[in-house]
């Protein structure tokens, strides 16, 4: 595949995620697709993987594989009436400039920092002393 090729797949799989997050959304979605398409879409837009990015082939085998078949899947569960809108929700929304998400970015770096204070808290509790 071309580089080209690659860079649609992608965009295509971001604008399909974010239709499965508008349709978890939606009150007629079934609860069991509402679960997996918030699970699905909560990972794929999650900075937190499953596998870390830097351990090589498997850090990027989760996102490669995991999120195109979670996706996949919250498609076939999703009603297509609901999903025909919320694609076309998407499309409207992508014509349009993305919103900076400062405020996400600050409260999920605050809460690393806040769960490295802690770790190094615990361990210095139980370091022994001489």
């Amino acid at each position: 595949m071309s580089k080209q090729t690659w860079r649609q797949y992608a965009r295509q799989l971001k604008s399909e995620s974010y239709a499965v997050y508008l349709a978890c959304r939606d009150p007629r979605t079934p609860w069991y697709a509402k679960l997996l398409a918030a699970c699905v879409a909560g990972y794929a837009f999650s900075p937190i993987d499953l596998i870390p990015d830097f351990i090589p082939v498997l850090g990027y085998l989760d996102d490669l594989l995991l999120v195109p078949l979670g996706v996949a899947l919250a498609l076939k569960l999703i009603p297509p009436a609901v999903l025909a809108e919320c694609r076309q929700k998407v499309q409207l929304q992508s014509d349009k400039p993305e919103p900076r998400r400062w405020l996400a970015a600050g409260v999920i770096v605050l809460l690393w920092i806040a769960a490295i204070a802690l770790v190094g808290v615990v361990v210095l509790r139980h370091w022994p002393r001489q």
